[in-house]
């Protein structure tokens, strides 16, 4: 029903005037951040940054109430059809790209400022994804297209090795290598460590430098446990961090938009957050109980269906994992593990990582 704009009161017809108002720049946001995110899709190839855009963009659309869209009224917009020679100017997908994220957050300015009035939620929220979007603006900027080696090849790895501390720990990341494993991490914990075998800085960064070199020799990716300063130092290809660790964009910052990066995961609404913030990937266990993580409860097989009916991004099943215990895990939904002692205890690591390989290739 359209209400004559001559039986409204002066208050009442400044509150239709801004939910036009309101309309017009969620439309604005919600197009710009559309633009963003098909750069991230199909320019960049990175399925993390189409989430990030994606996900505040949906965040957005809830907000956009049904009273703003009947309040559209474009044939008595004054500006409707309004260009700028600005516009004509943008020569690269990088100007582009800066010209819509400049157009999103000044919207979710005025949405902010205005809808303090008569929609609170609706300007929190605004100042919130404003914020977010800065630093969503710098990595899309950052990223180069067709860098996407390291996201290629983590999408191809179904092995996912996991080390320990282990007096032959290159001989037994050497024999997982030549069996075909493309994955893997160093975690050298201090609660991982015999008491009477405390590892300084200065091993450790010595063995990752030393597994850096095995893994490029052999192809594979690298990744360090936890700390960012010795990836850095070893050249590392990522960062996996657990709940504890360092925030995500803390992270992303340290290492830049190139590396990859992990996160450990026990619960749904946790791996959706690792997606919001941008993961590469993520943990999904512990799915039995391990010595690897005394004093977690496993998370069982519920989880991994979660995971696998809505995980945008790689996950990997972990916890207790082996070829024995392999079967339900894929049932499930995964399609990749990762594991400790199935390789790192094996009479045989080699033979123990060819097994794996061997079924997981089969039921890829």
């Amino acid at each position: 029903m359209v209400i004559d704009p001559g039986l409204l009161t002066n208050e009442a017809r400044e509150m239709a005037s801004i939910d036009r108002l309101i309309d017009a720049n969620l439309d604005r946001a919600r197009e710009g951040l559309r633009v963003l995110e098909d750069w991230g899709r199909f320019v960049l190839e990175r399925p993390d940054l189409v989430v990030r855009s994606k996900d505040l963009r949906q965040r957005l659309g809830r907000l956009h109430q049904p009273r703003y869209k009947l309040a559209r009224h474009t044939a008595t917009d004054p500006a409707t059809g309004l260009g700028h020679p600005a516009q004509l100017e943008r020569r690269t997908g990088a100007e582009v790209v800066a010209a819509n994220a400049g157009r999103v957050q000044e919207a979710l300015r005025v949405l902010e400022e205005f809808g303090r009035r008569g929609d609170p939620v609706l300007a929190q929220e605004a100042a919130a994804i404003r914020y977010v979007l800065y630093d969503l603006e710098v990595d899309l900027l950052r990223a180069q297209p067709g860098n996407q080696d390291r996201r290629q090849r983590l999408a191809q790895c179904h092995l996912y090795l996991i080390t320990s501390p282990s007096p032959r720990l290159e001989d037994l990341v050497r024999s997982a290598l030549e069996a075909g494993v493309r994955l893997v991490q160093y975690r050298a914990k201090d609660s991982d460590a015999a008491p009477d075998q405390p590892l300084n800085d200065r091993q450790r960064l010595a063995q990752a430098g030393a597994l850096r070199a095995l893994c490029t020799a052999h192809g594979a990716l690298f990744i360090v446990n936890d700390r960012i300063d010795l990836a850095l130092a070893v050249e590392a290809d990522g960062v996996h961090l657990g709940q504890d660790d360092l925030p995500p964009a803390v992270a992303r910052r340290l290492l830049g938009p190139g590396r990859l990066l992990g996160r450990s995961t026990h619960a749904i609404e946790q791996l959706r957050q690792a997606v919001r913030d941008g993961c590469d990937y993520v943990g999904v266990g512990p799915v039995n109980a391990t010595p690897s993580k005394p004093g977690r409860d496993p998370v069982g097989l519920e989880y991994v269906a979660q995971a696998a009916a809505e995980c945008p991004i790689p996950f990997f099943a972990i916890g207790g994992i082996d070829a024995v215990s392999l079967g339900p895990v894929r049932q499930a939904g995964a399609s990749r593990v990762a594991v400790v002692r199935a390789i790192t205890a094996a009479a045989d690591p080699a033979a123990a990582s060819a097994a794996l390989l061997r079924l997981l290739e089969a039921e890829s």
